[in-house]
């Protein structure tokens, strides 16, 4: 039995570059980190004493004879890639719901590749487990995700990510002092919205105004490489009010990043002392991010008590196998 454990991702700046669409033609990058909420994948080779072959648990129950009947593609897809023709059970558990903007799709296939190699037992790089959730998910799933997630699950830590030319990935890890990384976090509040939506679909709208919208993701671009200034500097601050110049870029992409209600939460906030913020992943719903003076977050949580505020810590490891006995449940 394997078991992996996959953290989720918060984005801060540059999301929407990391568009293959965008990046081939342009420069993209994103800054952003991982978080101590986690996906986690349980895999085995599953006993042959069962009506079915493979078992794959997650909000539904599989029980399939081949891999072809399995309906969830990640898992389809990722089985098919590492030729695994064994029985398997496959089980996922997450710390936070799916579709909420915090890139948990892509936790999923980078945990599962890593648990299934280990299962065969490799120990593969964290920039090809990056590679190969990108393919799995752009190229055998055809979903419209870009390369951020997939490389910050696999990585870790807060990240500078270029992306674009024939390496693809440059991951630079962001160092800073840890009492300022302690003081960076302290700004930071994360609430629940209350929404799911699916990601994809929200990006194909997106991705389609790619060409309309040159200038602002070139602007968008150019903010990332302002806030790793910011953060090298003295003014805290100023990273909570870049992250507001650039939500309102994000939400001039598309109609459907936002919506009233997301719209009005965030002013609430912004009139409590909120200083910048934005909405997590694609859009349309899940999780946003406050940046706010700790002197101020009692009265934004006064405001915002109708809402499930997360409790977080910054991670810096990435993808990790956190049980490791390979042979479990394979009979010869």
């Amino acid at each position: 039995m394997i078991i992996s454990r996959t953290p989720f991702r918060v984005s801060f700046f540059g999301g929407g570059t990391d568009y293959p669409q965008w990046f081939c033609d342009h420069k993209g990058a994103v800054l952003a980190t991982t978080i101590d909420k986690y996906c986690y994948i349980t895999c085995r080779y599953l006993p042959p004493f069962f009506d079915h072959k493979s078992r794959i648990i997650y909000s539904k129950m599989e029980h399939v004879q081949n891999v072809n009947e399995i309906d969830h593609p990640a898992v389809r897809e990722v089985l098919k890639f590492l030729k695994i023709s064994e029985g398997i059970e496959i089980h996922h558990d997450g710390d936070l719901p799916a579709r909420t903007g915090l890139g948990s799709s892509s936790s999923f296939t980078v945990g599962l590749l890593n648990g299934l190699y280990a299962l065969k037992g490799i120990m593969p790089t964290k920039e090809r487990l990056a590679k190969e959730a990108i393919y799995i998910e752009q190229e055998k799933c055809k979903e419209n995700v870009g390369c951020q997630d997939q490389t910050l699950a696999a990585f870790g830590g807060i990240s500078y990510i270029e992306f674009g030319g024939q390496e693809l990935i440059r991951v630079q890890k962001v160092t800073m002092p840890v009492d300022r990384i302690q003081n960076l976090r302290a700004h930071m509040m994360l609430y629940f919205t209350g929404f799911s939506r699916m990601a994809s679909e929200i990006a194909a709208h997106q991705i389609r105004n790619i060409p309309k919208k040159k200038s602002e993701l070139t602007t968008m671009y150019k903010l990332t490489l302002e806030a790793i200034k910011i953060l090298n500097g003295t003014n805290i601050l100023k990273f909570g009010k870049l992250l507001h110049e650039s939500w309102k870029l994000k939400r001039s992409l598309s109609d459907k990043i936002s919506t009233p209600y997301i719209d009005d939460l965030y002013q609430i906030a912004c009139r409590n002392g909120a200083v910048g913020g934005k909405l997590l992943g694609a859009g349309g719903g899940g999780f946003v991010l406050l940046f706010a003076p700790v002197e101020k977050q009692p009265k934004i949580r006064a405001a915002l008590k109708n809402l499930l505020e997360i409790p977080f810590k910054f991670e810096d490891l990435g993808t990790q196998i956190i049980f490791y006995q390979p042979n479990s449940g394979k009979v010869t």
